[in-house]
């Protein structure tokens, strides 16, 4: 019975693993052609041909005009998201969330190695550098095909409109720059989704993605600034500054597009350096601008032409709702460990369910402190060895961790009996690396240490349950104080016990430094405290927003809104905005249109969230039987207030890390020196801490000429396979766009052929009749052919009322004027037969 149970699981495993591979390979497809739109967007094979055709079949009464739009930029990253849900979900059940990548791509190595370690760009792989640089070069190519297309008809619209040539291009380049602000606005919010399968599904997480997000900020406020500006002066040269108040029913909105760049440009000026560190606050509460800037952002384009970047928005959208409910719930708060260095270690009761990677983090917010501010902190604890807690440490550094310090070791006269506390997490990657390692090099400065903890956890616990093979780990840890050696002691839980935290089952070397003090400050008597909280009925453990298959309702969540979304946005549009639209001699404004679109959207999101929420926390029956134990054991758990915590730690293997630590006083660790020493044939080296450090580290890695050193900041994650794939992908769409485009113009060649061979028969250099010319023609001139009415203007209304026909295609160019006028004909036209089209340049 065992063979055969364990063959159903290789079979089922192996069913799994394929079914892996066939999501990936179609995810890839998808991406490769949602690559190639945008590549081929501002070309006239995309606008001339493909839209057409494809507006042609999906334009309906039921979507309107954004239903061809949506089709195009939104359901495509939505099904990728969908399907990157249900790869995670399979490889959660095939794994069996055994946190360890497995293989190891040596040839890529050299992909995710340093490559620049100083700049303001920070710590720059091979990997990054070669997509950034694609990217870049797309803007550039979209920014250029822009301008080509609209620079051909620049001198003719300027006769038109009795404009010079220089302001006509001058709004063409305004334009130009915000379509290609588009570009980076359609991806600025994917590194922001904490919560996001697709960066999981390519091996990157939130926190690691946090630089991409900054460096897309950036370049989208540069771009929308420069639109803007644009726009200011070619309204201030051609006389039409008062265009600037105007908030048009149908098409752009100035108005609104003017207060959606404020609200940016608020945002933009609060990221400065300068203000962000001393004022963090101010950088905090004005990001919620955000909100302003997409939502008048909507207004200024119309919803149909934001659809373009509305994917990004939407996935956001659905993990922001999702940390809205988990924040809602208190957590319970089992602990504090006080330490004498002023940092507290927080211990909060865990779903025995919740697994987590090392180096995860959670967001905490604490009422009592700010009701708005959450802060994100490393998870310390270990999913293995610490299986119903969870733990951070919090170093007091600014407003907020000072407060939550002062309250906590406050007075033991009167202390904190309970700590309303809410979290958002824990969110982290989805596997580590580093039992590939033959040697672990570790390297932190001040609350660096942090990250590590977890690791040196997660790798003590291998050591003494599974009995592999561990890396050895070398801990170079630097402080200022010597009070400050307490945080090694937040290596040892306190919920250990010694036969599954086994310290020296670990070949473990720490070496210490105080940069600070020559010599320890024997007269600090201080210990570290703990403090027990009483428990509240009320609060819950930690647990995952949506429980076990937290993927799998996430897939479902995304594709069950998305349905929703469009069947209220065709019920709406087929039985209320068509009929005005075709019916009536009105046009529905933007504005209405735009408004409740985003409404749908939020109430759609909102319902199916909330159901599935709500289904997980019907399904999660351990919650329950938490609240019992801990309501019976009351009386036996520490009681509320103080007490020397090296009594708990008395039952520990090791007392005290410290005392087995190498400890060097006044000065700095030789990095350098040290990393030269390390033998082995695979050296990890991970640093956390100061700016300063992780460049220094990168540079001293780079520098080597062995491959042996493998460089990782933990202020930073990335899998250099995925996205090798992804430039690799961008790299084959580019040049298979220009290779099509290349073979499809053949006309070129054919002219110069004929030039070639009819240049003796041809007209030479020089001006000659062209009624020569013409003569062979049937009609040597059409003007004989036409009614030409002089010293009058044509009665367009009077014209078009006269056309007789079931469909009436309506096509004007010149004028402004004369643009709008047939417009509002054709609009106040009571029948459907009118079908009006300007050939004026419009997006």
């Amino acid at each position: 019975m065992n063979s055969e149970s364990e063959m159903s699981k290789g079979v089922s495993g192996k069913m799994k693993k394929y079914l892996q591979m066939g999501i990936w390979c179609f995810s890839l497809l998808i991406f490769v052609g949602y690559v190639l739109v945008w590549i081929v967007r501002p070309t006239n094979i995309f606008y001339l041909q493909w839209f057409p055709d494809i507006e042609a079949k999906a334009d309906s009464v039921f979507f309107g005009e954004q239903g061809t739009i949506i089709l195009i930029y939104t359901f495509p990253i939505l099904l990728i998201a969908t399907l990157a849900g249900l790869y995670l979900h399979l490889e959660q059940k095939r794994s069996n969330h055994n946190s360890e990548s497995k293989g190891r791509f040596l040839g890529l190595v050299s992909w995710k190695r340093p490559l620049l370690t100083k700049g303001p760009l920070g710590i720059i792989t091979m990997t990054e550098l070669s997509f950034a640089i694609m990217f870049v070069l797309l803007l550039i190519w979209t920014f250029c095909s822009y301008l080509h297309s609209m620079f051909a008809s620049a001198a003719q619209d300027a006769a038109k409109e009795r404009d010079q040539v220089w302001e006509v291009k001058l709004e063409y380049s305004a334009i130009a720059l915000g379509l290609v602000g588009n570009i980076c606005l359609a991806l600025l919010f994917f590194p922001v989704t904490r919560g996001s399968s697709i960066l999981r599904f390519i091996g990157l997480t939130s926190e690691g993605s946090i630089k991409y997000h900054i460096w897309l900020g950036h370049t989208a406020m540069i771009l929308f600034t420069a639109h803007g500006l644009g726009y200011i002066i070619f309204w201030y040269k051609t006389h039409q500054i008062l265009e600037i108040f105007k908030w048009n029913k149908v098409g752009v909105s100035n108005v609104a597009g003017e207060v959606s760049l404020l609200a940016g440009l608020i945002m933009w000026a609060a990221t400065l350096p300068s203000i962000r560190r001393k004022a963090f606050e101010l950088f905090f509460y004005t990001h919620y601008l955000y909100i302003v800037f997409v939502i008048f952002y909507v207004l200024h384009l119309g919803f149909s032409s934001s659809c373009v970047v509305l994917p990004g928005f939407y996935l956001f959208m659905i993990d922001r709702y999702l940390r809205f409910l988990q924040s809602q719930q208190k957590i319970r708060l089992l602990s504090a460990r006080v330490l004498p260095c002023e940092a507290v270690e927080l211990n909060f009761s865990k779903n025995l369910g919740l697994s987590y990677a090392p180096t995860s983090t959670i967001f905490i917010n604490v009422p009592s402190i700010s009701k708005l501010q959450w802060h994100p902190f490393t998870v310390t604890s270990c999913s293995d060895t610490d299986p119903d807690t969870l733990s951070v440490v919090i170093k007091s550094s600014g407003t907020w961790s000072n407060s939550l310090y002062q309250n906590l070791s406050s007075s033991s006269s009167s202390p904190l009996s309970h700590l309303d506390v809410s979290i958002e997490g824990p969110y982290g990657p989805g596997s580590t690396f580093y039992s590939r390692h033959e040697l672990l090099v570790l390297i932190s400065g001040g609350s660096g240490i942090t990250p590590f903890i977890s690791i040196i956890r997660s790798l003590v616990f291998k050591a003494n349950t599974e009995g592999g093979k561990t890396p050895r780990v070398l801990l170079l840890c630097a402080f200022k104080k010597c009070i400050d050696l307490s945080m090694i002691d937040l290596i040892l839980p306190v919920s250990a016990t010694s036969t599954t935290f086994d310290v020296s089952r670990l070949q473990l070397q720490i070496e210490a430094y105080v940069t600070r003090e020559k010599q320890p400050d024997m007269n600090d008597k201080r210990l570290t405290q703990t403090s027990w909280f009483k428990p509240n009925l009320l609060d819950e453990p930690v647990c995952e927003i949506l429980g076990k298959n937290s993927w799998l309702y996430l897939s479902i969540i995304i594709s069950s809104s998305f349905i929703l979304f469009l069947l209220l946005i065709g019920i709406l549009t087929r039985y209320y905005i068509y009929p005005i639209d075709h019916n009536t001699d009105l046009i529905y404004p933007n504005l209405s249109r735009s408004s409740l679109s985003m409404l749908f959207i939020c109430v759609s999101i909102a319902i199916v969230a909330t159901s599935a929420f709500l289904w997980n926390k019907k399904q999660n029956k351990d919650l329950g039987q938490i609240k019992s134990i801990y309501a019976s054991d009351q009386s036996t758990s520490p009681g509320s207030g103080y007490y020397n915590a090296d009594k708990e730690l008395g039952s520990l293997p090791l007392q005290s890390l410290v005392q087995t630590a190498n400890v060097h006083y006044g000065e700095k660790p030789d990095i350098k020196k040290i990393l030269s020493g390390c033998d082995g044939s695979s050296i990890g080296v991970l640093v956390s801490g100061p700016r300063k450090m992780r460049h220094e580290v990168a540079s001293i890695c780079t520098s080597c000429s062995t491959d042996d050193l493998h460089f990782e900041s933990l202020s930073f994650s990335w899998s250099s396979l995925s996205m090798l794939f992804i430039c690799v992908s961008i790299a084959i769409v580019a040049t298979s766009a220009f290779l099509w485009n290349k073979k499809q113009n053949k006309d070129l060649g054919q002219i110069k052929s004929i030039y070639a061979s009819d240049q003796s028969t041809s007209p030479g250099s020089g001006y000659y009749n062209a009624d020569k010319e013409l003569g062979s023609l049937p009609l040597q001139s059409l003007v004989q052919t036409a009614n030409v009415h002089y010293g009058e203007k044509p009665d367009i209304k009077k014209i078009l009322s006269g056309c007789d026909g079931s469909s009436i295609g309506v096509l004007v160019s010149g004028p402004r004027k004369m643009r709008h006028e047939v417009a509002s004909i054709c609009t106040s036209c009571s029948t459907d037969d009118l079908h009006f089209e300007s050939l004026s340049f419009s997006w």
